[in-house]
């Protein structure tokens, strides 16, 4: 099997497994239990808050876990937006993830005034449009750091001091940038984020919120003290060391992301030119190094996701949280993609594992694929 739906989930890193399992087996107190199999625990979750801080560039009690990566993102959103009454204004993109998506959705009709910045045909935001949105009325701003469909950066760099100068929290879905681009949350002045460790191959059911300290934000999920009063319940302990084994791997690892970027780069630009009426979705230059969304146009990707899955072949439409639809990417959508280009988009995506052998299997399949649809399907 060729893996190439890395933005979807990693697989799990060896080193991350052997550092979960005795806490799946023999360390199974609860953490908040005074005898030493409960403070042992506790130690191990506060060792993997330790590696987790490190790697966003943050102070330990600034990190809390949580039960994913969309729990995260509710938590802050909602968090933030209680502790800000009476403003009843979010400012987040039209390319977001479904996570915030249709938790903007929600608030809407919940009465929340939400206002959906737009972007370009290469995926990038009206900066202005955004500079206009933010009023003393809003409560805060949420955009993502990359797009989990084309890979697009946003400039939260520049985004960062806008909010900052007017006052107005900056939370950032920082899910596809984190163990893929350096991230120092003091350095850029971001107030919040939220991540996700089966991204950079820790594992799934366990997530990641950043909150500035001084930052008034109302827990999610009522029922403790834990986790900085931020998340109650019981914490899953085995996720959480497994999120910061996998944070301290990733880091450990970051500099090998230029060498994904070249494989990624040089596999892109083979299937433009082994295969006609092909097209990259978003901007090239700036983007995470893993992702490539390329369209084979008139083909509906369903069926080019189908025929490669029987070859092997691993790859998908856009976000695993809203596969199965018939319509194009809502991501291309917004981006003003033609239709015709934007129903056959597939994403690639690439981890530190991806080999150079793995991507020549692709560009042999991936050719031939494509011919054999077009002669049952041909371009109308």
């Amino acid at each position: 099997m060729i893996y190439l739906d890395n933005n979807a989930t990693t697989p799990l890193a060896a080193e991350v497994l052997e550092a979960m399992m005795p806490y799946l087996t023999s360390i199974y107190g609860n953490p908040s239990s005074a005898h030493r199999i409960g403070q042992e625990a506790r130690a191990a979750i506060d060792a993997a808050r330790g590696q987790t801080a490190v790697l966003l560039g943050c102070a330990e009690s600034e990190v809390s876990f949580t039960g994913g990566g969309t729990e995260s993102v509710n938590t802050v959103i909602r968090g933030i937006l209680a502790g800000r009454a009476p403003r009843k204004r979010v400012v987040t993109s039209t390319v977001e993830h479904s996570a915030s998506r249709e938790l903007c959705k929600q608030l809407e009709a919940e009465g929340v005034e939400v206002i959906y910045v737009g972007v370009n045909q290469q995926g990038d935001m009206d900066m202005q449009e955004l500079q206009a949105s933010i009023t003393d009325q809003t409560a805060l701003v949420s955009l993502m750091w990359a797009n989990n469909e084309t890979g697009v950066i946003f400039p939260i760099e520049e985004i960062a001091p806008l909010c900052r100068a007017k006052g107005i929290p900056l939370h950032v879905d920082a899910t596809q940038v984190v163990c893929k681009l350096p991230v120092n949350v003091k350095a850029i002045g971001i107030d919040a984020i939220s991540c996700a460790p089966h991204k950079y191959h820790g594992p799934k059911g366990v997530g990641v919120i950043y909150v500035r300290r001084g930052l008034r934000i109302r827990p999610l999920v009522i029922g403790g003290p834990q986790e900085h009063n931020r998340r109650g319940g019981t914490e899953n302990v085995p996720g959480i060391v497994g999120a910061g084994k996998a944070a301290e791997i990733g880091l450990a690892h970051l500099s090998e992301m230029g060498d994904v970027a070249a494989r990624r780069d040089r596999f892109e630009q083979a299937v433009l030119e082994r295969i006609t009426e092909t097209h990259v979705n978003g901007r090239r230059d700036r983007r995470v190094p893993n992702t490539t969304n390329i369209s084979f146009t008139a083909l509906q990707s369903e069926a080019i996701l189908l025929a490669l899955s029987e070859q092997g072949v691993c790859a998908s439409a856009g976000s695993a949280c809203s596969s199965g639809s018939l319509e194009p990417s809502f991501v291309l959508q917004a981006m003003k993609i033609d239709r015709q280009i934007a129903f056959g988009a597939i994403r690639f995506s690439l981890s530190r594992y991806t080999t150079d052998a793995e991507l020549d299997q692709t560009l042999e399949i991936l050719p031939r694929t494509i011919a054999r649809l077009r002669a049952v399907m041909p371009m109308g």
